[in-house]
């Protein structure tokens, strides 16, 4: 008999080791998730320790897994990016470092093996939650009270505080919250149909209190032209055609209210068309009139190197030779055109911007079907497409890193419901 409960012991502690070792990594990746919104730093420590655990998982179907498309796309960028060294006119150091931006999206096949197999991707999601949520409320302290902002005690040098803005800047903030919001969505209708309406009214509060802080606190211009279209996305995909047409009206109205109701969005919305004229007709510089100028800029240097481009980190040095004699906004010099096909085609040419085509529309149809899963990676991946046309979302940090989390992530969580 005390042999038995022995051996049950043993199987009993067995259990709780295997158990552990496998929860340990997703919980470094809920930490990684809990730190993107605050800091740069602390989120590359976190993904050593996440690394060192996640190879003690079993690998042994590691390497097939690999050879998908999902996974195999994001390698073979960041090989091209690698590659595109070897033809770069660029000083060494700038070559090495252009590899960095892409470097983050081999991390994606690594998260897809994880949560496909251990189902503990609801921890990061809710940790990415959590910190946006305690964002947003530091977001409207600071709106109160600029003092409040870290930026005034993290920065180097002076800094002008931003209203609203706590820890990095407007942009990353607005993304960071549209994505919330609209995530929130999709658990609140399923929550209503299944007549759950306290957990229901808690996450419409939260939706709400984040568009709030982005129609009255601060929002980016990428975030006002997106977040339209990713709401009528989630209507036509997951609203019966009666109810899609409501939402709709009920958005424009809200939108003709909120125009009405706020100055600060109506600001927001004029420096469209102000910084057209301060850039273009006054050749001085501005957020939308600048970027029209380094847009003009990289599609006559992408036209003189159609295949392969220039190679990688050589943008800067184009932009060098392009201001020589200009003044103003002409003579602006960047490392980044803040559009992420151009951003890839100056760089790689034709190929690269193949290679970064097929994989965003093969993550795009990673999330076919239904589950929390399948919406939140196909918010995603669509916000990054539609954002990447005024930035290179998908190679700046915060952005990249949102990317590489939810399509790693939300990713092995679809596969495995379809399993």
């Amino acid at each position: 008999m005390t042999g038995v409960t022995n051996e049950q012991q043993g199987a009993s502690w067995l259990s709780a080791i295997w158990v552990a070792r496998n929860r340990t990594p997703a919980r470094f990746v809920a930490l990684i998730a809990l730190l993107l919104p605050w800091t740069t730093t602390g989120l590359i420590f976190a993904l050593i320790p996440w690394l060192i655990a996640f190879a003690f998982l079993d690998l042994r179907e590691f390497p097939r897994s690999l050879l998908r498309p999902i996974c195999l796309l994001p390698i073979a960028l960041v090989a091209l990016a690698a590659l595109g060294t070897f033809w770069s006119d660029a000083p060494w150091p700038e070559r090495i470092h252009a590899i960095g931006p892409a470097a983050k999206l081999l991390v994606i096949p690594l998260l897809i093996y994880q949560f496909e197999r251990w189902p503990y991707g609801h921890w990061v999601f809710s940790a990415f939650l959590v910190s946006c949520t305690a964002l947003m409320l530091y977001s409207f302290a600071v709106a109160v009270d600029p003092a409040l902002s870290l930026k005034l005690y993290l920065s180097r040098g002076p800094y002008k505080v931003e209203s609203g803005i706590a820890v990095r800047n407007y942009i990353n903030q607005s993304q960071e919250f549209a994505l919330c919001a609209l995530a929130l969505v999709y658990p609140i209708v399923l929550l209503l149909r299944q007549r759950r309406v306290g957990i229901a009214v808690l996450f419409a509060a939260l939706a709400i209190g984040f568009l709030a802080n982005m129609i009255f606190v601060v929002v980016s211009r990428t975030a006002l032209v997106t977040l339209p279209i990713l709401i009528l996305m989630f209507a036509v995909l997951h609203l019966r055609r009666r109810m899609a047409l409501l939402v709709t009206s009920a958005m424009a109205l809200s939108a003709l209210l909120l125009w009405n109701v706020s100055p600060h969005l109506r600001a927001t919305v004029a420096k469209f068309s102000g910084d057209y004229d301060v850039s273009i007709v006054g050749n001085d510089v501005s957020g939308m009139g600048s970027r029209l100028e380094f847009w003009r800029k990289s599609v006559t240097f992408a036209a003189a190197a159609p295949l392969l481009g220039h190679g990688t980190g050589a943008t800067r040095g184009l932009f060098e030779r392009a201001a020589a004699g200009e003044s103003g906004i002409r003579s602006e010099i960047v490392g980044d055109p803040h559009n992420q096909t151009l951003n890839v085609a100056v760089q790689w040419g034709a190929l690269g911007v193949a290679v970064l085509y097929a994989l965003w529309f093969a993550h795009l149809s990673l999330f076919r079907g239904e589950g929390l899963a399948s919406w939140i990676g196909l918010l995603v991946v669509a916000q990054n497409m539609l954002s990447s046309l005024f930035n290179s979302h998908l190679f700046d940090f915060v952005e990249g890193w949102i990317y590489v989390l939810g399509v790693g992530v939300a990713g092995g969580m679809a596969l495995a419901r379809r399993a």
